[in-house]
């Protein structure tokens, strides 16, 4: 078998296989690689002394982030996709699911066996948080540090084949969280082969990943191969980029454009629909517009700025971020423009934020819109839902709102039904002084949001993840079936009414007051009443309401919602 490894700066490389040590040597072909012929299925690397290492590309780590790597064929999986080219972003719905607590089981094989819901749901996507190798067993998996590996606990490389080949069964696409602007604390063993860090630039996670310093060639080498072997070699459909305001890079070719061209290449040689989605804190569009007109060329980015104004207008909470929205005026402007800071200021940064979007150019489907996902839950001091504030008849407005929008809806697992369970911050690092420390400076930080360090549940306790997995007895329950019901005709709609999947923003109008809204979608009206008070609604055929006895040209109750097709 043969073993490589990118050690730049090392004088002495050995391979540990078999329980033996094998010299390396320099490969002839590959600059600053060694290599060397040795037999062993658990294997790390020996450097200058030092070690052994696990493989900075191990694709399986049976024993914890800390153990050695295992050799893996991927061409010994039976796939039974052969005929799947996946499904096109644009009019498509997602759904967020964090393989640890969709089920009690928290595996890939026991989430196949709720996949039916998914579909009976209407769902086009699932996209999987992260599940690249993290520390212990339970956790959100943002502190990965085995990057090509998937977290065994969930069922390895071969439990991710089997799940995609089970979701490809039943038309469902699947997108993954990749993280590439930090590791995680603990098992991160990159710094011992070579520059993969710098500090030339800081992120909130400490010294940058290296992608524009002496050695990032072969680092950004790393980061693009790996997103290439997540959709070549697990048939993934497409990956999500966590953070990429945090990817320093002052390269003439930003990583995210490199990565994007090597995507639309691998879609060329498959024939299949590969997408990639990133997520950023800059209200950029140049994330989403064409390279031909000076963007990266992504295929869409996550729009934080329509969550906000939604979620503020349905709660009346203003206080972190979302003391800038809140305001009709607010939800409207991001469902005509996708940003709602477009260069304005923002009360929250305390400067100006954003750029505008290009609504003529830019097609609405490339911002996944969202009333909940894993961070606007997750966290919150407590993990608490928005089912946990809002009446009923208020979640289904805004999931109507969100459904109804030109942009790619997103749900966040068990929002379909308005699940009692919470969703925390959990950890399940092993390290002593690391879980203290996690512990204590979670309390610290929703200290300075104003929660009291007492009510913020301690990471590092199983009960906090345990009550953040799903109970699946809920969705028939009375109560969370008819808001279960409620998603599924929305989803049925938007599928069924062409004018809800048109994705150009320069068809959308919108119309509102203090407590009211009516979004112009073509010949369909989307009215919604977020007051206390009934208000008129129009003429025409209408094509679903959230309260009973709603009809055209009488009123709407408060807090409730109709869509109409004008005549």
């Amino acid at each position: 078998m043969r073993y490589e490894v990118w050690a730049p700066d090392a004088a002495n490389v050995e391979v540990e296989a078999g329980g033996r040590r094998h010299a390396m040597a320099p490969s002839l072909v590959r600059r600053d690689w060694w290599t060397a012929e040795a037999e062993g299925a658990d294997y790390g690397f020996v450097i200058d002394g030092k070690g052994p290492f696990p493989d900075p590309r191990s694709r399986w780590q049976p024993d914890g982030v800390h153990g050695l790597s295992r050799a893996y064929d991927d061409d010994a999986f039976a796939w039974t996709d052969g005929a799947w080219r996946g499904r096109p972003l644009a009019g498509g719905v997602l759904y967020e699911m964090h393989v640890g607590t969709f089920t009690p089981d928290g595996t890939f094989d026991a989430a196949i066996e709720r996949l039916d819901h998914l579909v009976a749901l209407g769902v086009d996507a699932v996209e999987l948080m992260p599940v690249a190798a993290f520390p212990g067993r339970h956790g959100w998996g943002y502190d990965g540090v085995h990057l090509w590996a998937v977290h065994d606990p969930y069922g390895g490389p071969d439990g991710l084949k089997r799940f995609v080949d089970a979701c490809h069964g039943r038309g469902l696409a699947v997108v993954l969280d990749v993280v590439y602007n930090h590791l995680g604390p603990s098992g991160n063993y990159l710094g011992e082969y070579g520059p993969y860090f710098t500090d030339a630039h800081r992120t909130p996670w400490g010294p940058a990943v290296n992608l524009d310093r002496p050695g990032s060639d072969e680092v950004r080498a790393f980061i693009v191969e790996n997103a290439l072997m997540w959709l070549r070699d697990h048939h993934l459909d497409g990956l999500r980029l966590d953070a990429v305001h945090a990817l320093s890079d002052e390269r003439a070719l930003h990583i995210l454009e490199e990565l994007a061209v090597a995507v639309d290449g691998l879609r060329a040689a498959t024939g299949r629909e590969l997408f990639v989605v990133a997520e950023s804190d800059l209200g950029d569009p140049r994330l989403v517009t064409s390279r031909e007109a000076g963007g990266y060329g992504l295929d869409a980015q996550w729009n934080d700025d329509f969550h906000h104004a939604l979620h503020a207008a349905l709660t009346g909470e203003r206080q972190g971020y979302y003391c800038d929205f809140g305001s009709m005026e607010a939800l409207a402007k991001t469902l005509r423009g996708a940003f709602f800071h477009d260069g304005t200021w923002s009360t929250f940064r305390g400067r100006s934020h954003g750029r505008p979007v290009d609504r003529l150019r830019t097609p609405g489907h490339r911002f996944a819109a969202f009333l909940q996902n894993h961070d606007q839950v997750g966290n919150r001091a407590t993990g608490d839902r928005i089912s946990a504030t809002l009446s009923p008849d208020l979640l289904k407005v805004g999931a109507g709102l969100m459904l109804t929008s030109p942009f790619t809806p997103m749900l966040f697992m068990g929002e379909e039904w308005g699940a009692a369970t919470p969703w925390r911050f959990f950890t399940d690092h092993q390290e002593p002084d690391l879980a203290r420390a996690v512990s204590e400076g979670r309390r610290r930080e929703f200290a300075t949001h104003g929660w009291a360090s007492e009510d913020v549940p301690d990471p590092q306790d199983p009960e906090t993840y345990l009550r953040s997995v799903l109970d699946w007895t809920e969705p028939s329950r009375p109560g969370h079936r008819e808001l279960l019901d409620w998603y599924r005709d929305l989803i049925a709609l938007r599928r069924s009414c062409p004018e809800l999947t048109d994705a150009r923003l320069t068809e959308v109008e919108v119309e509102h007051d203090e407590s009211w809204i009516v979004v112009y979608r073509g010949s369909v009206r989307v009215a919604a009443n977020l007051g206390a008070d009934p208000v008129r609604l129009p003429d025409g055929e209408l094509l679903l309401a959230s309260a009973p006895g709603t009809r055209p040209g009488g009123e709407l109750p408060g807090e409730s919602l109709a869509i109409l097709r004008m005549g």
